[in-house]
């Protein structure tokens, strides 16, 4: 059995969703960042990086980052849908996955991640502040340019839309109103709906 290391609240759910989406059986492993269990030796023999998600497959192989454990499941499980077959529909399903990973979670992650970039505490003060006015510009372009319509690809729902839904959760956290994204707050609405996310909101992932 797959087994997939997540914590609460991070990008890792968007892994624990696909894999409910995906019909795929898996054991779901709590890495508890409020006792720092990423930073301790056991877990760092899994993921060097000290982050979530991890995903071990039965093989014991270790695999990492959130968009490439995205397309393993969709590679297979290919009768789930997760990928459309169209290359301009999947390069856009992946750019913007590319979007999220490497713009709106660094954006999210200046709030609380900042002795990543910087040693002193007024760097980490100035890039705080600055969360809520980077995230409301990530949002506009989700809003603008990511979300054909209900989903990512439109009416098809693939491996994007976790990706989206749990960077999404973040907004109001951080100080931006989703209110103020019609597209984005119909998205979160549907996804709400979702088999999949009411399961793992029942395990009390999410």
């Amino acid at each position: 059995m797959l087994k997939l290391y997540y914590a609460p609240g991070t990008i890792s759910i968007a892994v624990a969703i696909a894999l409910e989406e995906a019909g795929l059986a898996f054991e779901a492993v709590k890495v508890d960042f409020k006792l720092a269990e990423q930073t301790l030796p056991d877990y760092l023999a899994i993921n060097p990086k000290g982050r979530v998600p991890a995903l071990v497959l039965e093989d014991g192989t270790i695999l990492t980052e959130t968009g490439a454990l995205l397309d393993y499941i969709a590679a297979i499980a290919p009768s789930a849908n997760l990928v459309p077959t169209d290359p301009a529909q999947a390069a856009h399903m992946r750019s913007a996955m590319y979007y999220l990973a490497s713009t709106m979670h660094v954006a999210h992650a200046h709030k609380m991640r900042g002795s990543r970039w910087a040693d002193t505490q007024s760097s980490f003060e100035d890039m705080q502040a600055k969360v809520p006015q980077t995230m409301a510009s990530c949002a506009t372009y989700v809003e603008d340019q990511i979300l054909h319509g209900a989903f990512v690809l439109g009416d098809r729902f693939s491996i994007a839309d976790p990706y989206l839904f749990v960077v999404c959760n973040w907004l109001e956290g951080d100080n931006v109103k989703v209110s103020n994204y019609p597209k984005i707050q119909n998205f979160m609405t549907l996804m709400e709906t979702r088999a999949s996310v009411h399961t793992i909101r029942g395990k009390a992932m999410l």
